[in-house]
């Protein structure tokens, strides 16, 4: 793959990337209006695929936030069109790599000394190239390690290139008014804490010894003392990546068993940690040769206060979401319902929710669930374009629910599809033995 030797760091840079990368959408538009002036049944997948290449192009060339923007939308796929979803994707754990001299010389600049005054061997070349950073395989004291290596200019540029999405996100999900800007501060912060390698390498250790007794998942180990605030080494972890192993000829039995890992996995964090891995794309995972889940990648991790997590999970219950009063109550306590609603958004936004709810926390609902029913997705897939194309609901104000929403819902999607990908049927209480191997306790209502 071609290495970059050159990542644009200021704001008049990436903008001139975004607006060369804007004018080459606008010429797809062109050509696509006029073939279809020719032939009129023409559809859109040819422009989709264009426009997803492009906009790809122009991103992964930036890095950073604005790529890490393309891989969380990668991760719902009912959001986009499949163009959009296979092409972003790629920002998981597939993007151009920077060159050796720009490794090392980024890499002095980090940590004051070149990868061969601390190791013993150091790959100049990356073997896993990704949205913030990128990975290179390393030994010492007869360790295997991976070296991950933040790109330069990545957390400086966190804020201007949120300043250059914000009109797009405004539009796309119709927000307004000043209360919007809780969103892009929640989503900025969590950025910024994405690009602190110390607090990922704490956080890292912690989620391993919380969830370490969980039986079929691994962890690799983290030295503080050969890492900063750019620069985490940690054990190297043979297997291959999630996304690829779900092309294999798995059976079902593997897949039911790695599904239901990964399940506990995130129950035990949401449940009894009250903070969550909320980045969980196929990048993050590993299968090892044993068919055990590796889980390698820490540095999104979502608190879930309490005022949150008890509406959120109410919510859940068959029983709450069916009683009118109840609901509409939850609605207010996790911010979808606003004081300032008017009958008709109070009517019409619980009818939303309702049914959206009714669908998503589906798997909730049933002692055991098949993630592999094309039926459940068939329904997320119709419900989404219903309202995509709701002209009442674009007259409306598109600012609904707490900001934690933005993070909690990504990880669901996230899992949702993992657990798809692997065509898992979970047992959806299991996790709840691991809270109590722990001595926490389950607060949820839905058991």
């Amino acid at each position: 793959m071609k290495t970059i030797d050159k990542i644009p760091t200021s704001k008049i840079g990436r903008t001139t990337e975004l607006v060369k990368t804007g004018a080459k959408i606008g010429a797809n538009y062109l050509k696509y209006y006029s073939k279809k002036a020719v032939n009129p049944t023409l559809d859109r997948s040819t422009l989709d695929e264009d426009n997803a290449a492009d906009i790809y192009d122009g991103l992964k060339s930036l890095k950073g936030s604005a790529l890490k923007v393309a891989q969380m939308l990668s991760m719902d796929k009912s959001l986009l069109p499949g163009a959009y979803v296979e092409k972003f994707s790629l920002a998981q754990f597939s993007v151009p790599p920077l060159s050796a001299p720009l490794v090392r010389k980024t890499f002095r600049k980090y940590q004051n000394a070149y990868p061969e005054d601390i190791y013993d061997s150091f790959s100049k070349d990356s073997v896993n190239a990704a949205s913030i950073g990128q990975v290179h395989k390393a030994t010492k004291d007869g360790k295997q390690l991976a070296v991950k290596i933040q790109y330069p200019g990545v957390a400086d540029s966190i804020s201007s290139d949120l300043a250059l999405v914000k009109p797009i996100a405004i539009k796309m999900f119709n927000l307004k008014g000043e209360d919007s800007k809780r969103y892009f501060a929640e989503v900025e912060e969590k950025l910024l804490e994405e690009t602190d390698y110390e607090l990922e390498v704490k956080q890292s250790i912690e989620v391993t010894e919380a969830c370490s007794h969980i039986p079929g998942l691994k962890f690799p180990s983290y030295y503080p003392e050969l890492s900063s605030k750019r620069i985490i080494t940690m054990d190297w972890m043979q297997g291959t990546h999630l996304s690829e192993f779900a092309k294999t000829d798995f059976n079902s039995k593997t897949g039911n068993k790695l599904g239901q890992t990964l399940w506990d996995f995130y129950m035990f964090q949401m449940h009894g940690l009250k903070a969550v891995h909320a980045d969980p794309h196929p990048g993050n995972f590993l299968i090892s040769e044993d068919n055990e889940l590796i889980a390698i990648d820490f540095g999104c991790i979502k608190q879930v206060p309490e005022e949150f997590y008890q509406p959120y999970f109410e919510l859940a219950v068959p029983e709450h979401i069916n009683d009118p009063d109840t609901f509409k109550e939850k609605l207010k306590q996790l911010e979808i319902l606003r004081p300032d609603d008017t009958d008709q958004e109070i009517k019409y936004f619980s009818a939303l929710f309702h049914e959206m709810l009714s669908l998503f926390t589906k798997p909730f609902q049933e002692k055991t669930f098949d993630f592999s029913d094309e039926s459940f997705w068939d329904e997320i897939s119709s419900l989404s374009e219903k309202y995509s194309n709701d002209k009442e609901l674009r007259k409306m104000n598109g600012n609904r629910g707490s900001k934690h929403f933005l993070y909690i819902n990504r990880t669901f999607f996230g899992l949702y599809n993992l657990l798809h990908d692997l065509k898992a049927t979970v047992n959806t209480h299991d996790y709840i033995k691991y809270l109590e191997e722990k001595g926490l306790k389950n607060h949820s209502a839905l058991s």
